[in-house]
């Protein structure tokens, strides 16, 4: 039964991330939640507490004028669940010496969620 609660936390916690509804997100994180974004093996973006992640939050949100995650496989952990995700956003802005408005992103990658009670207390995006 906690599996699948912890389940549904996270497929409502993607749904309000793909909805740009920041709020929406930060009703299902513990107040002292932790987040870490990885890329190509370098920590590229962390948070602690909850307004920090809101701050990175509405950062991320401005920067992308579409964005989807899907859920394409689930992993139960002993202390946490590993979803595969399938990502795909279209830039808003330019990035510095990256990529140019308009571009879209497609990205595949997991994103782990560790769980204090029914809130989730930790993400760890990897890409």
């Amino acid at each position: 039964m906690q599996a699948i609660n912890q389940q549904q936390a996270i497929q409502n916690y993607i749904d309000a991330y793909n909805a740009f509804n920041v709020d929406g997100m930060l009703k299902l994180l513990s107040p002292d939640v932790r987040f870490e974004n990885w890329a190509g093996g370098h920590l590229t973006a962390q948070a602690s507490g909850m307004e920090e992640f809101r701050q990175l939050a509405e950062q991320a949100k401005s920067m992308f004028s579409e964005r989807e995650q899907r859920i394409t496989a689930v992993k139960q952990g002993a202390d946490s669940v590993i979803v595969s995700i399938a990502y795909r956003g279209q830039l808003a802005v330019d990035i510095p010496d990256g990529p140019r408005a308009g571009t879209v992103l497609d990205l595949n990658g997991e994103s782990e969620f560790a769980f204090d009670g029914h809130l989730i207390s930790r993400i760890v995006d990897r890409s």
